[in-house]
């Protein structure tokens, strides 16, 4: 697409009714057909395909934990094999891309010329020294830091832990040590005396459970604990069903909060900042449970504000 985004700007630049459109594309131009502006769209394009999978099976609510650590992991690794040894093959690329469209590439060993009045004393850095060090280092950086930060070493345990009450293929995630390691996360949630009887009903409860059928089929904690309830196992195994009940609650609270402060920085916009709290809730509430409303018919909307109070015409 960029040729064609480029002949477009350009007709623009020409044939702008407005000398302000003409202005504005001639500016585009000038940013698009520059080597900082493709070497940041290659690098971007990298990251992005690195990461796209993970993003996809993080909004997915019936994804295996497993395979979403394992997916983090994996991620975390590519964009350090990117970071360590893609410097140069990124480098010829991009540079490949620049002859090819007519854009001037800079002499990697030439000083680097920053924008604006240079400032007194700065060091002088050389065009490679700019583009690897600030550029290419740093974005991966910054990558590599937010994976750290949403999936540190204790929250990948947690993942991992919880994993181990997963019933598919016949509880074969099943692990006692890393379920008795799942309660120590929640001190307040389990007495001294759980912890010595835990260990015994976790070993009643997997022999239950791979020895009754109607739980060997099932997928996802939620099934699992659906069919306790059905069955009375919950009754039976208090605290494994508890540990189910705190491993589903989890995830959805975060995962709801998130939604949450996502869909107030489209609700309430600098038109829309003086809404009150029980206006902006009721909108949020709508937005985000968009697939909720969605299945609510128009005419029973009108009928519901029709009801409300007499009005002249009819909605």
């Amino acid at each position: 697409m960029f040729s064609l985004v480029v002949h477009v700007l350009e007709i623009i630049k020409i044939d702008g009714l407005k000398g302000e459109q003409r202005l504005e594309a001639n500016t585009l131009l000038l940013s698009l057909k520059s080597f900082d502006f493709v070497l940041s769209l290659h690098l971007m394009r990298k990251i992005l395909a690195i990461t796209h999978i993970l993003s996809q099976s993080l909004q997915k609510k019936d994804e295996n934990i497993v395979n979403a650590m394992h997916l983090v992991l994996s991620s975390k690794e590519r964009l350090q094999n990117l970071r360590d040894g893609s410097w140069d093959d990124l480098l010829a690329e991009v540079s490949l891309f620049c002859v090819k469209h007519k854009i001037d590439v800079p002499n990697m060993e030439d000083k680097y010329i920053r924008e604006g009045r240079p400032r007194r004393g700065a060091e002088q850095i050389t065009n490679l020294h700019h583009y690897r060090v600030e550029l290419f280092y740093y974005v991966i950086d910054i990558q590599l830091q937010e994976l750290n930060n949403r999936f540190s070493e204790a929250n990948t345990e947690l993942l991992f832990c919880m994993a181990s009450l997963d019933p598919s293929d016949s509880f074969k995630a099943f692990d006692k040590d890393k379920l008795i390691r799942l309660v120590e996360f929640y001190p307040m949630d389990f007495s001294s005396n759980d912890l010595l009887y835990l260990g015994d009903e976790l070993d009643s409860y997997i022999y239950d459970m791979r020895h009754d059928d109607e739980f060997l089929g099932l997928k996802g904690i939620g099934a699992l604990a659906e069919k306790m309830i059905s069955k009375k196992k919950d009754i039976l195994y208090p605290l494994v069903y508890l540990l189910i009940k705190l491993v589903l609650t989890l995830p959805i609270a975060t995962a709801t909060v998130e939604r949450c402060f996502s869909a107030m920085n489209i609700v309430k916009t600098k038109l829309r900042n003086r809404m009150d709290d029980h206006w902006m809730n009721d909108t949020l509430i709508t937005y985000i449970e968009n697939d909720v409303f969605d299945s609510v018919s128009d005419m029973v909307i009108m009928q519901r504000f029709q009801n409300m109070k007499p009005r002249r015409g009819q909605l």
